[in-house]
């Protein structure tokens, strides 16, 4: 098949509710294919997207050409938004991506994220036992695991991390959400860039006061931030304050998809499922459940990044501040790397290979937590809730083109 028979538009219903069978035709046949649709290149086989990530033509700053050339009717209301997201490590090119990557390293340690270990199984225990109780109450075994469990996990999660107190996890959230309308490019709504301009300016404000009042003896990530220290270099007040708001935006965003689109997988393969099910106490085995469900259907459709300067790539050329969509998702299923790529496979030995949290100097920084999310919640669940069935086999799923995620997951207990 020729590229140029090839039609892909992400926004169609099919694409959105399957984008592996609507990218395969590209995987197979145009590695590197310009769609008119996206106004963009899409890459889709693994060791492009490899290479793609570590290619210095190839930059991560999006932001700050899509304001120079916005529109100017919307100028104004993007501008707050460039201004703040700037600031974000995954929208910097080296030497600052370094710098910033640097600083955060500092805070965000592997011995942080493993000390919340017995933070993140009590709030699963105390979410499932609040389950239990509604169901009780109304006397229906049906409940939204996204609403109930997969969103305020990660949120409470993460807030706890940064200090923020619980009571504040639903405004932060829905601020959140507005922001998201802009950073994952939710094409649905019209009124995105004010809707991402208010949540973000309202949540710089709250993160301010925030870290002005933050106790700096508390031991958590903002005291972190705030004394991480690179020879004499430190975040701003300004960097503080954008880095804390990254933090929140995709502590939980990342983490309530992969619990629910990692679930789905499950009980959409009965046999898959009774193998976990019989096995929550392997260890191994959770772990590698939870990498083989971000192979299989991770929160992560596509990385963007723009072309730095002209140049060929599989037979195509490239111009310079062309846009490049690298769909990680259809990477995570290659049959070039992976055996029976389409196949949900628990057991599967190289699982963990998945492109589903990025790769090399922007692989997420909350990689580790996501993972020990999963770990944790996995068989807590499944031991409450063994029989836990989809009401709806065809859940509703947003529109984005960065991120996979359902709107809702009604399942029976």
């Amino acid at each position: 098949m020729d590229g140029a028979a090839i039609s892909f538009d992400p926004r169609t219903p099919e694409a959105v509710r399957d984008p592996y069978a609507a990218l395969r035709p590209l995987q197979e046949h145009a590695p590197v294919y310009w769609s008119d649709a996206l106004g963009a290149w899409c890459v889709t086989r693994y060791d492009d997207i490899q290479n793609a990530f570590r290619d210095p033509r190839l930059s991560s700053d999006r932001i700050r050409p899509f304001i120079a050339q916005a529109a100017e009717h919307i100028k104004d209301l993007v501008k707050p938004l460039g201004d703040h997201l700037e600031m974000w490590a995954v929208f910097n090119d080296p030497p600052d991506h370094t710098r910033l990557r640097g600083l955060m390293n500092k805070a965000f340690t592997s011995r942080a994220v493993d000390s919340l270990r017995p933070n993140i199984a009590e709030i699963v225990t105390d979410l499932l036992d609040d389950i239990e109780r509604k169901m009780a109450a109304t006397g229906s075994r049906e409940f939204d695991f996204i609403r109930d469990f997969a969103y305020p996990l990660p949120a409470t999660v993460i807030a706890d991390m940064l200090g923020v107190p619980r009571k504040d996890v639903d405004l932060l959230k829905n601020w959140s959400d507005l922001l998201a309308k802009f950073v994952l490019t939710s094409r649905a709504d019209p009124e995105r860039y004010r809707l991402a301009a208010e949540g973000v300016m309202e949540m710089e404000a709250y993160f301010r006061d925030f870290v002005d009042s933050h106790d700096q003896t508390q031991v958590d990530v903002t005291t972190g931030l705030v004394e991480a220290r690179d020879a004499s270099d430190r975040l701003t007040p300004a960097e503080l304050v954008a880095n804390c708001v990254l933090l929140l935006f995709a502590g939980h965003e990342t983490t309530t998809q992969m619990l629910a689109n990692g679930t789905l997988a499950l009980l959409r393969h009965p046999e898959q499922f009774a193998d976990l099910r019989a096995n929550l106490d392997d260890v191994d085995l959770i772990q590698n459940t939870v990498e083989e469900v971000l192979r299989y259907d991770g929160p992560s459709l596509s990385m963007v990044r723009v072309a730095a300067e002209d140049f060929d790539w599989q037979g195509q050329h490239i111009k310079k501040a062309d846009r490049i969509f690298l769909f990680m998702c259809q990477g995570n299923r290659d049959p070039r790397i992976f055996t029976n790529p389409d196949v949900l496979d628990i057991r599967r030995e190289d699982a963990k290979k998945n492109f589903t949290f990025g790769y090399g100097i922007h692989f997420c920084v909350g990689a580790p937590l996501a993972r020990l999310e999963g770990e944790i919640a996995f068989p807590l669940v499944f031991k409450r809730f063994p029989n836990l069935e989809l009401v709806n086999p065809d859940p509703p799923w947003t529109d984005s083109i960065l991120t996979r995620g359902m709107i809702e997951m009604p399942v029976r207990a």
